[in-house]
């Protein structure tokens, strides 16, 4: 599906199949997406603030410069996602699987990352001010320039 610009905001697309789906600087501020399937979707640029993402599966998905501030993506599926320079100021990614993903230059900050798995995941010179990372997977993830500073590492 091509929804390029598409203004979806408040839809409800709980369990849509978007597979590979391109959504290129849609709106989907405040949508319902709870166990949506969105691998391969296109969501480059994005507004996707408030947006319950809950479970839903993003593999591979492109998400970077999109706005997901305040979003709550817990139990989230984002392996190898790209989320670089994307705005996650104040998201929910409680169990998140991170693995791979590349969140370089990304704005994490006051982000919930509580036992998210980021193993192999690059945050190079990403935001990470008062995020709670609280028991995450960090193994081998690069976080090289990325400020840290009051993160919760424990």
């Amino acid at each position: 599906a091509d929804l390029d610009g598409a203004d979806l905001e408040n839809v409800n697309l709980q369990n849509a199949k978007l597979v590979g789906a391109t959504l290129k600087n849609a709106c989907l501020r405040k949508a319902n997406l709870r166990e949506a399937c969105l691998d391969r979707a296109c969501l480059q640029g994005a507004n996707l603030s408030e947006a319950i993402l809950i479970d839903a599966v993003l593999e591979q998905a492109d998400l970077s410069d999109a706005d997901l501030s305040n979003a709550q993506l817990d139990q989230a599926e984002l392996k190898r996602a790209d989320l670089r320079k994307s705005n996650l100021q104040g998201a929910s990614l409680q169990e998140a699987k991170l693995g791979g993903a590349k969140l370089a230059r990304s704005n994490l900050s006051y982000a919930n990352l509580a036992y998210a798995n980021l193993a192999g995941a690059t945050l190079g010179s990403a935001i990470l001010y008062k995020a709670n990372l609280s028991d995450a997977v960090l193994h081998g993830t690069f976080l090289q320039n990325a400020n840290l500073t009051e993160a919760t590492l424990t």
